[in-house]
């Protein structure tokens, strides 16, 4: 009795498999083929942290003040600037950040006092070497523009 009531329940699955085959084979495909075509990423994607370009001044906006440093629960930025002269504010020179410790949290973005920075939308952040990874913001934002 076992032998017979095992093949009526294969075939039970079998057909119920089939029909779900059947309404997906009439959908449209939610697949890219993705080195060919890319993404679009939605703009709620929180990717990599990048400095924001402010058309007023057509720089960043980063016055080197280290609250993203000290808020980073990873620790991995670090940030360097300097004065023009005495009585100017600072200006970020370099913004050193190690992406392969970066938990993505956006604390940084979110403490930072005049909102210099922002979330990329970037997902293809391969490299060859760990210290791919470690990247300067300020540096990549000034080869960008040029």
């Amino acid at each position: 009795m076992g032998y017979w009531k095992d093949i009526v329940l294969g075939g039970r699955s079998l057909i119920e498999g089939m029909k779900v085959t059947g309404r997906a084979l009439f959908k449209p495909v939610v697949t890219v083929q993705y080195p060919r075509k890319h993404l679009e990423m939605s703009p709620a994607y929180r990717g990599h942290i990048e400095l924001k370009v402010f058309p007023e001044t057509g720089t960043h906006g980063c016055i080197a003040c280290g609250t993203c440093q000290r808020v980073c629960p990873s620790s991995v930025i670090k940030v360097q600037g300097v004065k023009a002269h005495a009585r100017s504010g600072k200006i970020a020179t370099h913004y050193v950040i190690d992406y392969t410790r970066c938990s993505l949290c956006g604390l940084c973005v979110e403490s930072c006092p005049t909102q210099a920075l922002k979330f990329s939308t970037e997902y293809e952040l391969a490299g060859d070497s760990r210290w791919d990874a470690v990247v300067d913001l300020v540096l990549r934002m000034e080869e960008s523009r040029s």
